[in-house]
Order: C-alpha cells, then structure tokens, then sequence
C-alpha cells in the first residue's frame, strides 16, 4: 500500500477528523442527445416546455441543438445528485412528445454533417457569443464531434477539511495555495490512473457508421451499420473524439496552478495558423470567435479540469488565478446503456473513493516522460482495454492491467473501510469488490456487456440504444417526480424564458463591440 496513502488515512482516523469525509461535494451534469423515433438525430429546436437553454440552471443544450444537458445542485450525498438528476429526466420525458433521450455516448443515426444543427441561445450578445463559438468548434473540429455526450462528475471536499490537511503538511503558505496545489495533486494522480476508470466503467466500443461517413478509419464492422473495435471500451475517450495538433501541442500535465493557468491564457492569446486561414468574419458572418489555439478556455478538452465558479463576466483562467481551485470536474465517464442515468450509485461511490485516495496519495510532478506513457497507456485501454494479457506502461515497465488495477483497488480498499466506517454502511467496499470483479473478468465491464447483447439479440447499435432508451423512460416514469421538483421546473421554465427576454432587451451595443471588449478583458 502507499505509505503516504496509508499515513493519512490513519491521521483522519486518529485525529477525528475522518468524519469530514461525510460532508464531500457533489454535482453531475449529464448530456443526451434528443432523437426521433427512426433513431435519428432531432432536427427540432431546443423545446420551449423545457424552458431557455441561456438560462435555465438546470436543463439547458451543450454543442448541438439536439445535445440535452442536465445540470445537478451540488450535493453532500451523491444519492441527492442521482435524485435530483433522474427528476430531471422525468420532467424533460413529459415534455418531449414522441422525442426520446439517447443513453449513450456516441450517437445516434446522423444526418449530413451539414444538417447537424448547433445550439442557439436567443439574439443577445451572450447568445450570440455562445451560437458563434459552437460554429468556430464546426470549423475547427467538424459539426460531428458536437453529438458525442458524457457525463461530468463534480466533486470537492468540505472547506473544513483543508486547514486541517495544511496543518498535517506542515504548510506554512496560505490556505488557498495549499488548497489549490493539493487538487492539482489530485489531478496528477488522476491522470496517472484514470486508465483504470477507462475499463472498468467505459461504455462506448461500438457506434453508428454515420458517425464515420466518408472517413478513413481503422474500425471493424460488427453488424451492419455497427462499426466497434472488439476489445475497446471507449471510443469515446479515443482519438476519434475530440483532440486536434493544435491542443496537442499544449501539453499541459498540470504540475502548478500558475504554469496551468498560464498555458491556458497563452493559447486562447496566440494565433494559430490554420485558424488563421479560416478568418474570423467572412462575408458577414462570424466563422469563430478568434484565430488563436482557443478561443476561449473551455475549447480545452481533457479528462479533468480544475475549476472555480466564475462572478459575472469573469474568464474562467482569471477566477482560479485569483482565488483558487475550488472543486474538480472529472470529464471521462461514459454514458452506461445498461443504467437509466447512465450512472448508478456504485459507480458514485467508487468515483469518491477513487478521487479521495488520488488526493492523498504521494504529491509527485509529472515528467514530459510520464506525461507520455499516461497517454499512452490512456490509448492502450479506450481502444484495446479488455485485449487479453493487455500490459500498461507504470514507471518504464509493461505491467499486467489486471495485476497493476488489482494492486491499485487494494490500495483504495483502505479509503473504502474508512468511508464505510464514516457512512455508517458497506457501499464503498462492495464497490471494490465490483469493480474487482472485472478485473477478473473482462466480460463483466459495460464495454463488453454492450457488444454481447448486441451480438447475442442480433441488434445493430442503433437498435441497441434505442431498445435500452425506451426501457429507461419506462423505468423513470413508472415512478412519479417529485411534487416539490414539478412545481419548480414549471415555474423555472417561465421564468427562464423572460430571463432571456430581459438580457436581450438590456444589451447596449452591438455585437461586434461586445465581442472586442470581451477579447480585451
């Protein structure tokens, strides 16, 4: 076991202060594609039952006029967040007509990529701003890369928890140093073993052929229409979804809060020549917001990001510079078919425990060298995962996954006992045990459940996801939505609506000024 891991688990025992872990933040925000009852894409606007996608706290649209995104309070009980979010769907599910929610990551049937609607927000200049971004993303990546939907998975301890860890360190800096550099350990941590949460809860080894339409591609045809690798488990978090030369080249392994943010702020302020080419204003109309490798901080994809809620107007980069990392967003969890949230309250559990121990494992920095095996390894499991006899790159050496993913959940059985012992239940441990029994047996994962039904009931993929998506719905609505929850959805969906009005209605200058004046801040 980790001799640091071991440490301070046993201080948070010892010291009663173990009991902070019961008080842990939570949030999920989760996208599903709207589709028809052909499993295609819906070409229909963002509907006005649900309320204005600019502001609306809870159901709002990401990349495409089709993508749902639901987004979660924060939480202390994981079981809160589930709730809140399954209310959501219920909500969204009388509001859709013959629509339905695709449960998976990779999508449905698609149209030419033309036809492929992006996300509209209303004619104010923050609308505007956020419509023209999702068209520069079109420019830069393609409209196909805007259908792919994950699940996020946001968590922060208690404030109370970081004196105390400061003090265990002998930290002397101030406490929002310390806090920010202990997440970014977290960070680390996670990025070295995140492979782990790849094949045991990645979902995506197969999906429609639309999806690769005209492109060259190393895929097998499962089915027709199916295009799948045989022992992937995430395709999602493979290079067919999003990664470009241009963030590549970032290489940010997130070692400091100041040499994050800095990269950051140099990217969104440096030109890049073949964004260049595109032009910002064509013939009137805006091709992306600027010319530079982003065009704003969230352009950057990665698996997870430091973040800290920004005050109005504020850039993302310029809040965590001036007050610190305030939770972590975790961006690599696919959408399960098999589960109607696409989550489940395990997967929850081992998420806690896994990012828990990611935090009080050893503080190391990341080498330019491991940046390139955690890479590397991360390719291995989304494309190869459950190859037998699989090995992964861990300190210059090819160990065994299975052995290598058994020693790690040996390791966070520790953090499970103590959480068990604070929750007063057995949740965290029967997660370990779940989670080893597919590193006991690949066949166990969601990867390779998926490939078996579909083998097995003769189902092309669009088939598959439609027949768990009707079973979801079922499943959702046989259970009435909170009282309190309807009432507030109605009232949010109204009061979002004139929300919308009244920020159109406020402008006051044009949007070209509003866009400088943004660029310039």
């Amino acid at each position: 076991m980790s001799t640091t891991l071991e440490q301070k688990l046993s201080w948070l025992k010892a010291n009663g202060h173990a009991e902070l872990l019961t008080k842990l933040q939570h949030g999920l925000e989760k996208e599903g594609l709207r589709v028809d009852k052909q499993r295609k894409l819906a070409q229909t606007p963002h509907p006005e039952a649900l309320g204005s996608a600019l502001t609306h706290e809870h159901i709002t649209t990401d990349y495409s006029e089709a993508l749902l995104e639901f987004i979660t309070p924060v939480f202390e009980q994981s079981s809160d967040a589930l709730n809140f979010l399954a209310d959501l769907h219920r909500y969204t599910y009388q509001n859709l007509g013959d629509e339905q929610v695709w449960p998976a990551s990779m999508p449905c049937i698609l149209p030419e990529e033309s036809e492929i609607p992006i996300a509209r927000y209303g004619s104010s200049n923050v609308g505007q701003m956020k419509y023209i971004y999702r068209v520069g993303l079109e420019n830069r990546y393609g409209k196909i890369m805007q259908t792919i939907a994950g699940i996020h998975y946001n968590f922060s301890l208690p404030e109370a928890f970081w004196p105390a860890l400061q003090s265990y360190s002998r930290d002397e800096g101030s406490l929002q140093d310390f806090r920010s550099a202990s997440y970014f350990s977290l960070i680390r941590n996670f990025r070295r073993y995140s492979w782990l949460l790849m094949y045991l809860f990645g979902a995506s080894p197969a999906l429609c052929a639309s999806f690769l339409r005209g492109k060259d591609h190393k895929l097998e045809t499962l089915s027709e229409g199916t295009l799948y690798l045989p022992y992937a488990t995430s395709l999602r978090m493979s290079d067919l979804g999003y990664s470009n030369k241009a963030q590549a080249s970032l290489n940010i392994c997130f070692n400091h809060l100041n040499t994050y943010a800095s990269s950051l702020n140099r990217a969104i302020r440096t030109p890049y020549e073949p964004y260049d080419k595109l032009g910002i204003k064509v013939n009137g109309e805006y091709q992306q917001l600027n010319t530079n490798v982003l065009q704003i901080e969230n352009e950057y994809y990665s698996d997870i990001r430091p973040k800290r809620v920004t005050q109005s107007g504020e850039k993302p980069v310029h809040a965590l510079m001036a007050r610190g990392v305030e939770y972590i967003e975790v961006r690599n969890t696919d959408i399960n078919p098999f589960l109607p949230l696409g989550i489940d309250q395990s997967q929850a559990d081992f998420l806690d425990l896994f990012l828990i121990s990611c935090l009080l494992m050893e503080e190391k920095e990341i080498s330019t060298e491991e940046c390139e095996q955690i890479n590397e390894n991360h390719q291995r499991v989304v494309t190869r995962g459950r190859e037998p006899g699989l090995t992964l790159i861990n300190n210059d050496q090819e160990v065994s996954l299975a052995s290598w993913g058994t020693e790690l959940l040996k390791e966070m059985a520790s953090t499970a006992s103590l959480l068990d012992e604070v929750y007063a239940c057995q949740r965290f441990s029967d997660s370990i045990n779940t989670q080893q029994a597919k590193l006991d047996n690949a066949e166990l994962t969601p990867s390779a459940q998926v490939l078996k039904v579909m083998q097995e009931q003769d189902l092309n993929y669009g088939e598959f996801v439609m027949q768990q998506a009707e079973l979801h719905k079922q499943t959702l609505l046989a259970e009435p939505i909170n009282t309190a929850m309807a009432t507030k959805l109605t009232a949010m969906q109204s009061d979002s609506l004139q929300q919308q009005r009244d920020i159109e209605a406020a402008d006051t200058c044009d949007f070209d000024t509003y866009l400088e004046e943004y660029m310039a801040s």
